[in-house]
């Protein structure tokens, strides 16, 4: 994002942009257990901003690791003894529904791991050593989250020694044996992660 404070601390009309995250799941359900996971240097930062945007809402804070896998990790250890469902959010996608969120920890609660997609719209290559070669598009889909699993099938995947192949929660549940299933995800749950995106949440918002 090139901004000089990391991007979930930015302002999305006029708001911080891991407060209206925040909220969007407070507003879906006000007695869910919230926890952040953050850099330990900016936990002061986010503790201003919450008591000016959020001073009804309790959430549980925790320093994050030096990869997504560590930091789960220190969240999960947040939510000791909790059996129910547990969704793992990007804090840069402000924009999730409650329909969707609805939808990934009901089908969580019947399947057990869930995580919602998208089909990917533009066409694909694949670089090689020789070049590149067309892929069928057909064939792949866009992760989004929130990403939800019964509390202790996540936990015993989180068990597992770290690997740099663990690009998501799902990635890492998989790699205990156990099966992800898909359901259709929102376009408009954008992950913000360059400038762009940040123009066009906002006026998302406005619209």
């Amino acid at each position: 994002m090139g901004a000089e404070i990391p991007k979930q601390f930015l302002p999305l009309a006029g708001v911080p942009l891991l407060v209206r995250t925040v909220k969007a799941f407070v507003d879906f359900d006000a007695s869910m257990k919230v926890v952040l996971v953050l850099p330990a240097s900016f936990i002061e930062l986010w503790s201003q901003m919450a008591a000016k945007h959020l001073p009804f809402v309790h959430c549980e804070v925790v320093p994050g690791g030096a990869e997504r896998y560590f930091s789960v990790k220190n969240g999960l250890m947040a939510l000791e003894g909790f059996d129910g469902i547990i969704g793992i959010h990007d804090g840069v996608r402000p924009l999730v529904s409650a329909r969707l969120i609805d939808r990934c920890y009901a089908e969580a609660s019947r399947s057990g791991a869930v995580i919602p997609v998208i089909p990917v719209v533009d066409s694909l290559r694949e670089v090689t050593a020789e070049g590149s070669q067309h892929v069928d598009r057909s064939r792949f889909r866009a992760v989004q989250t929130p990403q939800c699993f019964q509390a202790n099938l996540l936990r015993n995947a989180y068990e597992k020694p770290f690997s740099a192949d663990f690009t998501d929660d799902a990635s890492v549940v998989e790699a205990d044996g156990r099966r992800v299933e898909l359901i259709a995800g929102e376009h408009s749950n954008i992950k913000i992660t360059t400038p762009e995106d940040l123009i066009w949440a906002s006026t998302f918002f406005a619209s």
